[in-house]
C-alpha cells in the first residue's frame, strides 16, 4: 500500500471544526437574534485560515486561497457601517 499525503483541509480538520462550532454558537445564539458583534470568532477564523494558508503554500496553491478570500470579502479592511454586512 502507497503513502498518501493528507491534504491541507485535512491537516487542519481540528482548526476547521473548532472555527464552525465558533461560527454555528455564533450565528444561533447573536446573530440570528440582531446581535452582531464581528469580532466573534476572529481567533478561530485566523488560526484556520493560517493553518490552510501554509499547507497551500507548501502545495504552491496560496493564489487560490487569497483570490477567494478576496472575492468573498473584497471591502475587508474598511468598514464604516455598524451592520453585520457591507452595502454597496
Amino acid at each position: 500500500m502507497g503513502f498518501v499525503k493528507s491534504s491541507p483541509a485535512s491537516q487542519c480538520a481540528d482548526l476547521r471544526t473548532a472555527y464552525h462550532d465558533c461560527f454555528n454558537r455564533w450565528f444561533s445564539e447573536r446573530f440570528s437574534k440582531g446581535k452582531c458583534d464581528k469580532e466573534e470568532c476572529v481567533a478561530e477564523w485566523e488560526k484556520y485560515r493560517g493553518c490552510l494558508a501554509e499547507n497551500l503554500k507548501e502545495k504552491h496553491l496560496r493564489n487560490i486561497l487569497l483570490e477567494a478570500e478576496e472575492s468573498y470579502f473584497p471591502n475587508k479592511g474598511h468598514d464604516g457601517s455598524r451592520s453585520c454586512f457591507n452595502h454597496q
